[in-house]
């Protein structure tokens, strides 16, 4: 069986080498479950651009942890499916949250998305990684994917699992660090270089740029931006007063919500991110808020007025009736494109207030890496550390 390689396989063959010396590469070629951690740990080295999926890597770690510690792993005489009444839902629901990252985690890994994966990957391979009893809430793992034989002999990756997972969080972990050690210097940066902080964000939004931390850096500039706007509202003519107005972020990322990122207050205004331009995916966000009008925030370098002509085009292809097309292009409030968010911030940057928009796209950076507060003080205090040991080396040089 054949994987495919990309810049996290040398951690996995370093550890299966280390582990099981001569025998890396043959027992990686030959067990399904390092092959789907192969595929699923693709992202551990792109940053913290890129969300690390760790519900089903954190189901393996789970049961594979218990299995260990009930003593089956040093023990193989014993008859691990007859011997043990597997493991308790609470207990491995808890101990997932427990984990870096898992605070925030479902149980859908656990009881069912985990092993739909596994087969979507493995459709021939009767065996799935989670052996459920859903009468009694007990679960194993599949012993036998944890098993490898080359040549005569039969090797247990149980440990080896739970290595290359840690190797795969400490990783996340240390680009997550690199990217607030990025934050707090542009906030130090933010009075005497300008031009820095604008590079920074920059390449943040930009069009390459993952889509994930260009939802989050988007709404971090507009919401700096109506913070200082307001407008005059009231139920009478005699209770108008000025309000503020507010951006929320209305959930996590790439999330089910119903087609709306961002919400403001107090004039319900919808906003929704993309990366594309298809008619379908604009007319569909369209019809899933009822045809409320909506501003759509573009992952683009492309002039707005330019994406709005190719989404008329493609509608007039798909629909022929004007009445219907009219209908759904009256419903595109705004198009804010890349080079609208940059100009933004600018404004922002020329005058001096780029803090709030590197504080938001920390807190929402943490929101969507499951950071808990104690573990974003304890980065961002390391963040500083590092940052006033580097300024420190400066000052020395230019003395």
């Amino acid at each position: 069986m054949k994987f495919e390689t990309h810049q996290f396989t040398s951690n996995i063959l370093n550890i299966l080498e280390d582990m099981f010396p001569s025998y890396a590469e043959d027992i990686f070629e030959n067990s399904p479950l390092l092959i789907y951690l192969n595929i699923k740990t693709k992202s551990a080295n792109k940053g913290s651009k890129s969300r690390g999926s760790f519900a089903n890597h954190y189901a393996l770690y789970v049961l594979i942890e218990d299995y260990i510690n009930k003593g089956y792993f040093e023990n193989n005489n014993k008859n691990y499916f007859n011997d043990y009444e597997g493991a308790q839902f609470t207990n491995l629901f808890k101990r997932q949250r427990e984990l870096p990252f898992g605070q925030k985690l479902q149980n859908h890994a656990i009881n069912s998305r985990l092993n739909d994966e596994f087969i979507k990957y493995f459709p021939t391979i009767k065996l799935k990684p989670i052996i459920r009893d859903t009468e009694n809430q007990k679960y194993w793992i599949e012993e036998n994917l944890l098993q490898v034989k080359i040549n005569g002999k039969e090797f247990n990756l149980a440990k080896a699992i739970l290595k290359i997972i840690d190797a795969y969080v400490e990783t996340k972990k240390e680009s997550f660090q690199k990217f607030l050690d990025a934050c707090l210097e542009i906030h130090h940066l933010n009075d005497t270089n300008k031009s820095q902080a604008y590079e920074f964000i920059k390449e943040l939004i930009g069009v390459s740029v993952d889509a994930r931390i260009f939802e989050i850096v988007s709404f971090a500039i507009l919401k700096e931006k109506y913070a200082n706007e307001s407008i005059f509202i009231g139920e009478t003519l005699s209770s108008v007063k000025e309000e503020s107005l507010t951006l929320y972020k209305t959930g996590r990322t790439n999330a089910n919500d119903g087609g709306i990122d961002f919400v403001m207050k107090p004039i319900g205004r919808f906003y929704q991110v993309t990366e594309t331009i298809d008619v379908n995916k604009y007319f569909l966000d369209i019809d899933k808020v009822q045809k409320f009008p909506i501003t759509f925030v573009i992952k683009s370098d492309k002039e707005s007025t330019e994406i709005k002509q190719q989404i008329q085009e493609q509608a007039t292809q798909k629909y022929k009736v004007p009445s219907i097309i009219n209908k759904y292009m009256s419903c595109i409030e705004e198009i804010i494109n890349v080079n609208d968010l940059m100009n933004i911030f600018n404004n922002i940057n020329e005058k001096g207030k780029i803090q709030p928009v590197i504080n938001e796209i920390i807190i929402q950076s943490k929101v969507e890496f499951n950071y808990q507060e104690d573990e974003i003080e304890e980065l961002l205090e390391a963040t500083k550390e590092n940052l006033e040991i580097s300024l420190d080396s400066i000052e020395e040089d230019e003395e």
